[in-house]
């Protein structure tokens, strides 16, 4: 079962895949795409984009691998490339949609590892103080340009456009995690070495260990903030990169348990069956695609 049987997978929205340029960047407004589909984006993935939603005046709920996540302007929606994503609108939405190749934002992180962690996940941005708006506007009346010193002048809007968002990003979570106390901190920093090393199948407490803190702190602060204890949020992201390269990927079972670290393929359908209620072979055959239906319906 393929990919784009399940879920499209676009160029731009409604736009069949095709191969960008290693500087690949595009700028339209939100309404373009979004109210001739009466305010709703059906889930989709772009294989080789990420993207920067500006919300000017609206909101609207943004349904990303599952989760659903509520957002008013002014604001930003980040969507990194790959990740399965649809939007349910209020009517009359406005904004701007930035996108850029995945091979251009490798580039600048490679420069700088730090504009990494903006797209490490789907994720909203209060804007605050930023005027996005502005700097938008200017790098839009750039890339329509052949000007002297163009390519320069793009990048260099582009690269202070991300760090203001990198930077507000922070602050915001640094404001959460003042709010609610030092559990928030640890889960945080928790589940991003789980993003970086759940495919290695570490035990728990290595992850304790390598954070500084003891077993029953970890637990503690994943009980208190996350809603489960540390082996469950592993095993959830573990399940949530399986669910994902069954529905849209090619991969064979065996091949998608060697993904995930078993070295067993039998070892890893019980794994598989135990936290889902079906085994592996079941959940991907399962009729019209049901896993990625239910996502469908959720995002609407």
């Amino acid at each position: 079962m393929t990919q784009a049987s399940i879920v499209p997978d676009f160029f731009l929205f409604g736009e069949a895949p095709q191969a960008v340029g290693q500087r690949f960047l595009h700028l339209e407004m939100l309404d373009e795409r979004s109210r001739p589909n009466a305010w709703n984006i059906r889930p989709h993935a772009h294989g080789n984009l990420s993207h920067v939603f500006h919300i000017s005046a609206g909101g609207g709920v943004l349904g990303a691998e599952g989760a659903m996540i509520a957002f008013v302007a002014p604001c930003v929606v980040l969507i990194p490339v790959s990740v399965v994503h649809g939007f349910a609108f209020e009517p009359e939405t406005t904004g701007s949609v930035l996108t850029l190749s995945d091979a251009y934002l490798h580039d600048l992180v490679q420069r700088d590892p730090t504009l990494a962690a903006l797209f490490s996940r789907a994720s909203t941005v209060p804007l605050g103080e930023i005027d996005l708006e502005g700097q938008l506007a200017a790098l839009g009346r750039e890339l329509t340009w052949a000007a002297p010193g163009h390519a320069a002048a793009v990048e260099g809007r582009l690269l202070c456009l991300l760090v203001d968002l990198l930077r507000r990003s922070r602050r915001q979570d640094a404001e959460r995690a003042a709010k609610v106390g030092p559990p928030v901190e640890l889960l945080a920093r928790f589940r991003e070495m789980v993003e970086a090393r759940y495919r290695a199948r570490i035990e728990v407490e290595a992850y304790a260990r390598d954070l500084g803190v003891s077993m029953s702190r970890l637990r503690e602060a994943c009980v208190r903030v996350g809603g489960a204890p540390p082996s469950r949020l592993i095993q959830d992201r573990i399940i949530l990169e399986a669910r994902r390269a069954l529905l849209y990927s090619n991969m064979t079972i065996a091949e998608v348990g060697f993904h995930l670290g078993f070295h067993e393929p039998a070892y890893f359908s019980r794994y598989f069956t135990k936290a889902v209620g079906m085994s592996p072979r079941a959940f991907r055959d399962a009729p019209n695609g049901a896993g990625a239906q239910e996502w469908g319906r959720q995002a609407r």
